[in-house]
């Protein structure tokens, strides 16, 4: 049966979270980085209720069942599941906050309330209040507005209600509302501004380090907001709104496309609701008030949490000068062989390099890309863009090459999830300065990471390049593990070529030798490389697998690891978040182990390995083993051919391998146990930078 082969895909999504909670429980790890883990996991369910709670939301909401796309669960019945998970983990979410806020007490950090002010502290807060808060307030009285304004996705509001006090009649000691049962109420929004820090750092005193969140702070000050109103009490608590992040673009053919995708990202904030959560504590009448005010039926999925939502910002906790409660920071290791202070193009020129990030140094990337610009010799540079950083050097790069004289191509992609507006910035910024761009194929999100350069060498054209599993994002590479080849062998670059030239003529496929290509060629090459496994134990041949994946959901790549296992294939996964395939089940996948790392860096790259008779194939690669990669993006994967860096991906996915102190094994029932093995203690990120440190060592 269908149930008993696959795992719910959203289930399995909220298992990967559960392991984030996980990180922000476990002890051992320092406390600012568990409230750090706190924000990840937070953000995480944001992000989940906007894309995947809002899907099967629409298929419910359609009429369809949706089983046969949702791992044989039935669309409403999945919706309570996941709100029942949620809630539960919201629950001990909170549990690990007050824990954690315990032990930060022993160590003189104190996160205090609006009724913990001392008065020493009262001036700094007025101060703070008058200055920078209160001229951002959003305040709005409810009682007198036929509807309630649109609230914002994801944004914070404490809900205030105000009970009013009676008045008395001039000359007359008569109260107007002495007669009176139920006195009034009226009820406001205050909207928490996201352009301020979320937590206020407060002088020190004694020694103690002292923070009162933004939305504590603002509570402390409600008498100042409310002053021209006569009440007897305030209450105030949090709630908050997600929406449906659907994008649904505009038809117009007069809208260029950065138009519609810049008008569909504006539309994504009235979205429909999908989730609304509150704090437990407020007031059953001003819970019946809201509710019934912005539409909110009681099938939606209605959260109870604490006293505090958009726990994502614990991500930006400060650091407090306590690096005794963050991770030892290890500074990116240089590439042995590979010199920044020298051409990088003259070192790839004779041997293919590769870069593991944060464990080495992405200033190797960008390095490239400014010898590039700079080099009078290079004519051409074309570059994939997926997510770039907040301020970017990358592509600085690019329009100094133009303004050098080179000619640039630049494949970004607009449509990438959340970074729409970034994208849509710089995407203006270069089309302004000259580069030339391309907004991807119709129906196809562009998800490969590639980049190919041309220079004339000898009267001939000659290519360098780099293919990476991950964006060429100088921010997310110090927390993501990312491979990146630079190499150039001509026969993979002009492949590399190829794939821009698709970008431009979409109707033309084009064949490819080396490189595997979404989405025309990687599910039916994938097929055959795992047949050729199964044909391989068959006849007595050395055979196995090894992927290090994301995530792996499509059914056909399941049920074709299903049958090499089947056959007796050895199957060794590491897949980080959603894991469909259920391994060790007898009969059918007892020769599958797969188990999950969550540790200091987000596990992200992507690498397949077949054994392939003793003569192994190794690539890394831009996708991961769901349909959406398979068949309706572009991505790339690319053979390792040096033998030296084949060894290196090997050593690295097997150091992973062997972690027993951060690896947690997939399992049916999706309980998350840490994988148990004998031996020394091995955490996998901790024993990889030592790798590397000891190749510098050896180099030297």
């Amino acid at each position: 049966m269908l149930e008993k082969r696959y795992t719910n895909r959203e289930l399995s999504w909220l298992s990967f979270n559960a392991r984030v909670l996980q990180e922000a429980a476990d002890e051992t790890v320092p406390l600012i980085e568990r409230l750090r883990f706190l924000g990840i996991f937070s953000n995480n369910l944001d992000e989940f209720f906007k894309v995947r709670y809002a899907t099967v939301k629409r298929i419910d909401l359609a009429g369809k069942s949706g089983k046969s796309a949702l791992g044989g669960i039935k669309a409403n019945k999945l919706l309570e599941e996941i709100t029942k998970i949620v809630i539960d983990q919201q629950a001990e979410s909170l549990k690990i906050l007050e824990d954690i806020q315990t032990k930060l007490r022993k160590h003189k950090i104190h996160i205090i309330k609006e009724d913990e002010v001392t008065q020493n502290q009262e001036e700094f807060i007025r101060n703070f209040f008058l200055s920078k808060v209160s001229p951002a307030l959003v305040t709005i009285i409810l009682n007198d507005l036929p509807e309630i304004p649109m609230l914002k996705d994801s944004a914070a509001y404490l809900a205030v209600k105000m009970v009013m006090a009676e008045e008395t009649v001039p000359n007359t000691g008569i109260s107007k509302i002495i007669n009176r049962s139920v006195k009034e109420k009226r009820y406001v929004l205050i909207e928490i501004p996201r352009n301020i820090e979320r937590f206020v750092v407060l002088p020190e005193e004694n020694g103690n380090q002292y923070i009162i969140l933004l939305d504590d702070l603002i509570r402390h000050n409600l008498n100042m907001i409310f002053n021209i109103f006569k009440y007897e009490s305030l209450s105030a608590h949090m709630i908050k709104i997600t929406r449906d992040a659907e994008l649904d673009l505009d038809s117009d053919l007069s809208k260029s496309f950065i138009e519609k995708i810049s008008d569909s990202v504006k539309d994504r904030i009235k979205g429909d609701p999908v989730r609304f959560v509150y704090d437990k504590n407020i007031d059953q009448d001003t819970l019946t008030y809201l509710m019934d005010k912005m539409g909110i039926e009681s099938t939606d999925s209605i959260i109870p949490g604490g006293r505090y939502h958009n726990r994502r910002d614990y991500m930006e906790f400060p650091s407090l000068g306590r690096p005794d409660l963050q991770y030892e920071v290890r500074e990116p290791l240089p590439i042995p062989g590979l010199i920044l202070q020298t051409s990088l193009l003259s070192g790839i020129a004779k041997k293919d390099y590769l870069l593991y990030t944060p464990y080495q140094s992405f200033a190797y990337v960008v390095k490239f890309l400014r010898e590039a610009a700079l080099d009078p010799k290079v004519k051409t540079i074309k570059i994939t863009i997926y997510r770039l950083a907040k301020i970017s050097h990358i592509a600085s790069s690019l329009i100094n090459a133009v303004k050098n004289g080179k000619k640039v191509t630049v494949q970004i992609e607009l449509r990438a999830r959340f970074d729409e507006v970034a994208n849509i910035r710089y995407a203006e910024q270069m089309q302004e300065e000259g580069v030339k761009l391309i907004f991807g194929v119709p129906g196809l999100k562009v998800h490969c990471k590639t980049c190919v350069i041309e220079r004339e060498e000898d009267g001939k054209l000659k290519r360098y390049g780099f293919i990476s599993t991950g964006n060429f994002n100088e921010s997310t590479s110090r927390v993501y593990t990312d491979y990146t080849l630079f190499t150039a062998d001509p026969a993979i670059l002009k492949e590399v070529n190829k794939v821009f030239d698709f970008f431009e003529i979409n109707y033309k496929v084009n064949k490819y030798k080396h490189l595997i290509v979404s989405p025309h060629y990687t599910r039916s090459a994938l097929y055959k490389l795992i047949q050729n496994e199964i044909d391989n134990i068959k006849e007595g041949k050395p055979a196995g697998i090894r992927l290090k994946l994301n995530s792996i959901s499509d059914n056909g790549i399941i049920d074709k690891l299903y049958t090499a296992s089947k056959a007796g294939v050895k199957i060794k996964l590491i897949v980080r978040g959603i894991c469909c395939l259920i391994p060790g089940i007898e009969g059918l996948s007892e020769n599958i182990e797969a188990i999950s790392i969550v540790d200091k860096f987000l596990e992200h790259p992507r690498i397949f390995i077949f054994e392939n008779g003793g003569d192994p194939k190794v690539y890394i690669s831009s996708a991961d083993f769901m349909t959406r990669n398979l068949d309706q993006r572009v991505e790339v994967s690319c053979p390792i051919y040096d033998e030296d860096i084949k060894k290196e991906l090997m050593d690295t996915f097997d150091i992973s391998w062997s972690d027993n102190v951060k690896a947690r094994n997939h399992c049916r029932g999706m309980a998350n146990p840490y994988r148990q093995s004998d031996g020394p203690k091995i955490r996998s990120q901790f024993a990889l930078y030592d790798y590397y440190l000891k190749k510098i060592e050896i180099q030297e």
